[in-house]
C-alpha cells in the first residue's frame, strides 16, 4: 500500500497583520520535519492548498530534506476553513483586529483566550444552526476536503505523497475514515501539532488512517518547538 503524509503547517504568525506567514519558529519545525522525513519517504509527488503557510511549509521541509522534491501541486479543497469568518460571526467586533488585540490582551493568557472563543466559534458553526450566516458550511467543508482526497489518491498514481494542508482538513479525513462524530472530529482539530505527520495508507479503493499527529520529530530535537496555534 501507498502512504499519504498529512503534514499540518508549521506555526503561523498569530497576532500578526498577515497570519498566514510562518512564524521563525514554523519555519524551523518544518526543517526539521524535512530532516525527520529525508531518510524514511521519497515523494511521487506533493501536494498543498494554495495558502502561503502550505506552501512555506513546503519550502521548509525542502530545506531540511536535503535534496531535490518534486514541485507542489495544489489542490484548493486541501485549505483550511475560514476560521477569521467563523470567529468573527461569534464575536463581530473582532473583525476589527485592534478590538480583537485589546479584549485578548485583557486576559493573563491571551492564546489560551483566544484558543477558547475559537472553540466556541467552531461549535457554533459545526451545529448547522446558523448556516446561512456562513460562505461555506461545515457540511460543505467536509464534502470539499473528502473530494479533494480523492483528488490527490488519484493524481499520485499509487505513489507515496506528502501533503501540506491544516488541521481542520487533517481532521475531517480522519473523522472520515474512522466514522467518528463531528464532536470526536472538533476534538482531534484541536490537538493536531504543527508540522506533525498523519499517515493514510490507501491501495485501490482502501483507505486506512495508520497514523495520527506524530510530531516525534520535534520532540527527539526540541520539545519547546511543540505548538498547537
Amino acid at each position: 500500500m501507498a502512504t499519504i503524509y498529512l503534514v499540518r503547517h508549521g506555526q503561523a504568525s498569530f497576532g500578526k497583520e498577515n497570519y498566514d506567514q510562518l512564524s521563525p519558529r514554523g519555519w524551523e519545525q518544518g526543517k526539521i520535519l524535512g530532516r525527520w522525513l529525508a531518510d524514511k519517504v521519497e515523494p511521487g509527488a506533493i501536494f498543498g492548498g494554495n495558502l502561503q503557510r502550505h506552501r512555506e511549509t513546503v519550502e521548509a521541509i525542502a530545506t531540511g530534506y536535503g535534496s531535490a522534491l518534486p514541485g507542489m501541486q495544489v489542490l484548493e479543497g486541501l485549505n483550511e476553513f475560514d476560521h477569521l469568518q467563523v470567529v468573527e460571526r461569534l464575536r463581530p467586533e473582532w473583525a476589527d483586529k485592534q478590538v480583537m488585540a485589546r479584549d485578548l490582551a485583557s486576559f493573563p493568557k491571551p492564546a489560551k483566550a483566544f484558543q477558547q472563543a475559537f472553540e466556541k466559534a467552531v461549535a457554533r458553526w459545526v451545529s448547522g444552526e446558523y448556516d446561512h450566516e456562513y460562505t461555506e458550511t461545515w457540511n460543505g467543508f467536509r464534502q470539499r476536503v473528502g473530494a479533494a482526497l480523492e483528488e490527490l489518491i488519484e493524481l499520485a498514481g499509487g505513489a507515496d505523497v506528502i501533503v501540506s494542508t491544516s488541521g481542520g482538513p487533517i481532521a475531517v479525513m480522519a473523522q472520515h475514515l474512522l466514522e467518528l462524530s463531528d464532536r470526536k472530529a472538533l476534538e482531534m482539530n484541536n490537538v493536531i501539532a504543527n508540522t506533525s505527520v498523519s499517515r493514510i495508507l490507501y491501495s485501490g479503493p482502501r483507505r486506512s488512517l495508520a497514523v495520527f499527529n506524530n510530531y516525534s520529530h520535534l520532540e527527539a530535537e526540541n520539545p519547546s518547538l511543540v505548538t498547537f496555534r
